[in-house]
């Protein structure tokens, strides 16, 4: 929307050219590019792209719109914008530049196979040219599963007629409405002109929907302070970090929260420590930069620059109880139950636990509402009492109740070490595993408590 005119006697012609960067690599490649739209800054492409999707691994895309000089190259292109994001993020422009704006609009493809063969017709359209009839074209639009609209087929243009006749077309039925055939499609009549301007002829009935607004993904942190983990100062210890390389903690913590916040809006994540010497009059769980009304740190950086300052500046103690920390997020989470909110819990620890019974007991509690639980073990423990609770073969149970979800992910890093030493290597190998289950997980309190797709805005 409202691109840069850069042509002299007319408006710009543009093409959007969509580029993907590889995991671990710098070089950017062409995946694909639209159809090029003759004389509007205002373009609405029909052709799609369809693209494997990963929420545990980083994605980056990259959206060059330009003026094609030909459409074989996008060299010999004036560029118009340029918009290099992570998937699961939304950007716009280039930041100190009036570019326009790129609207992006993803969906899950359904596996439906059908196609469907149509052939359309209209009778007594509007006159729109001065000199003749009109020359009128079909757009037609699908219901998308949040209630907005998307283009995604237009018809050949019928030449000086009120009353045309399309030629048949084969459309499969996973583009004009993802398998869904209870959507409404809805259909524009336009007609033609030379200069690229269309004007609206007729125009076919839409459904309005209404609904709440999309989910929102909140990330908590709780890092083991215990002092089971070893003196920070001492290279024996699990939070000791050499000049050459970061701890094991921190690495854990880059390597899921990187990711994560891509799917966060405010980029404010609490951090909790478990657990320090600190004053007796201290909340539980105890927040990293000790303000208990604020624990927020700005971005996954201010989380980590937390985490390093409190290793300079608090005693490891004990015990290690997860259970306040998953009653903290458990208790943020019950205030919003609409699937408007989705809380997701990191906790990073050596396995040694002091409240296993009063954990069970919290997780329990927490299946019930919006929220999902990721143990990170750090060091060289069996970490039994993690698998345990896991819950992947056996579902936590605490005085004869039963989680009413499988909540938690477990993994130890060490699982995930690279033997070459490639530490952005480890990071993407635990990134991608310990997300894995988060969007089952949402999907699964969505669908227990009957919870639509959510209205995105543009």
């Amino acid at each position: 929307r409202n691109l840069l005119d850069m042509d002299t006697f007319s408006k710009s012609d543009p093409v959007v050219v969509l580029f993907v960067q590889g995991s671990g690599s710098s070089e950017w490649k062409e995946f694909g590019r639209t159809e090029v739209i003759d004389n509007t800054l205002n373009p609405d492409f029909v052709r799609k792209f369809v693209l494997d999707y990963y929420f545990e691994e980083k994605q980056n895309l990259r959206f060059d719109v330009g003026l094609l000089a030909m459409p074989s190259a996008l060299g010999g292109s004036n560029l118009l914008s340029i918009s290099p994001c992570p998937m699961g993020t939304r950007r716009r422009g280039v930041p100190g530049k009036r570019c326009g704006t790129i609207l992006l609009l993803a969906e899950e493809l359904s596996n439906c196979r059908d196609i469907v063969t149509m052939q359309l017709c209209a009778n007594k359209l509007d006159k729109k040219d001065f000199f003749g009839k009109s020359d009128p074209f079909l757009v037609f639009y699908r219901s998308n599963e949040d209630g907005t609209f998307t283009i995604c087929h237009k018809t050949e243009v019928v030449k000086n007629t009120l009353n045309p006749v399309w030629q048949p077309f084969t459309i499969p039925v996973r583009a004009l409405c993802n398998g869904d055939y209870d959507r409404t499609v809805k259909i524009d009549v336009y007609d033609w002109d030379r200069d690229g301007r269309q004007h609206p002829c007729a125009v076919g009935p839409a459904a309005s929907l209404t609904l709440p607004p999309r989910t929102q993904l909140n990330f908590t942190v709780a890092i083991d302070f215990t002092a089971s983990n070893g003196m920070p100062s001492q290279p024996t210890s699990l939070h000791y970090a050499s000049p050459y390389q970061l701890s094991a903690y921190a690495l854990a913590l880059k390597a899921v929260g990187e990711i994560i916040q891509d799917y966060d809006s405010d980029k404010l994540f609490p951090a909790y420590r478990l657990r320090a010497v600190v004053p007796l009059q201290a909340p539980v769980p105890v927040p990293q930069n000790n303000n208990a009304d604020n624990p927020s740190c700005a971005g996954i950086e201010g989380v980590l620059e937390s985490y390093l300052q409190s290793l300079r500046t608090v005693q490891l103690y004990g015990p290690t109880n997860f259970a306040p920390v998953i009653n903290q997020v458990a208790g943020t989470a019950a205030q919003v139950t609409d699937g408007s909110q989705y809380h997701v819990l990191l906790i990073i620890t050596d396995g040694v636990i002091s409240d296993m019974l009063q954990t069970k007991e919290a997780i329990v509690t927490a299946s019930a509402l919006p929220m999902s639980i990721i143990i990170v073990g750090v060091g060289p423990a069996e970490f039994e009492a993690m698998e345990e609770l896991d819950g992947d073969e056996v579902r936590v149970s605490s005085r004869g109740r039963y989680a009413e979800r499988d909540i938690v992910q477990f993994v130890p890093f060490r699982d995930y070490v690279d033997d070459s030493g490639n530490q952005v290597l480890s990071m993407a190998r635990l990134a991608k595993d310990v997300l894995a289950e988060i969007p089952e997980q949402l999907l699964s309190y969505m669908k227990t408590r009957d919870i639509k797709p959510r209205r995105t805005d543009p």
